[in-house]
């Protein structure tokens, strides 16, 4: 008999502690990690293109999802700071009936900057630059998870307006190569 798999999401600001909680469960659970910086650092290097961000983190989601289909525990390891993208990730993995445990991770806003400092001295190849001007931005425009969506409790939303389904949905939020 097949144990049902989980998808655990990581929610959170840089410099939360999303990959360090991620790198814990990879080990725990035993669980594929899919980290996106890693992933963009060793392709672009010091580059950051918003653009090979999102292809590459649907290129990270179908991996993980393909992963959960054979039976594997994933971790998802970036910011997934809106509602629809882990509605999106739920449905993906209810559909495949993998379990789902959101983990979030909030800190106040000088300990976030204390900890983007130490990471940029202490290693600087992990990450790029970010100004508190990003900080604050980013901050603003995080979806809080509801108790609901962190317990599991609350049913996953419908797709948003003009997608008829959420996998149709994660091929327009995820695109498959860079336009």
């Amino acid at each position: 008999m097949m144990r049902q798999p989980t998808l655990f999401l990581t929610v959170g600001l840089p410099c939360t502690g999303k990959t360090t909680a991620a790198r814990r469960i990879e080990i725990e659970q035993n669980a594929l990690r899919l980290t996106k910086d890693e992933w963009v650092k060793a392709l672009y290097g010091h580059e950051n293109p918003p653009s090979a961000g999102d292809v590459i983190e649907g290129r990270l989601i179908q991996i993980g999802l393909r992963a959960l289909e054979l039976g594997n525990n994933v971790v998802i390891d970036y910011g997934l700071w809106s509602r629809d993208e882990r509605s999106a990730l739920r449905q993906a993995a209810a559909d495949l009936g993998a379990m789902v445990e959101l983990h979030y991770f909030e800190l106040t806003p000088a300990e976030q900057r204390r900890r983007r400092d130490r990471r940029q001295v202490e290693a600087p190849h992990t990450t790029w630059p970010i100004s508190d001007e990003e900080l604050a931005e980013w901050a603003a425009t995080v979806e809080i998870p509801t108790r609901g969506e962190l317990d599991g409790s609350e049913p996953i939303d419908d797709p948003p307006a003009g997608f008829a389904t959420w996998d149709d949905w994660r091929g327009y939020r995820w695109p498959p190569s860079v336009s």
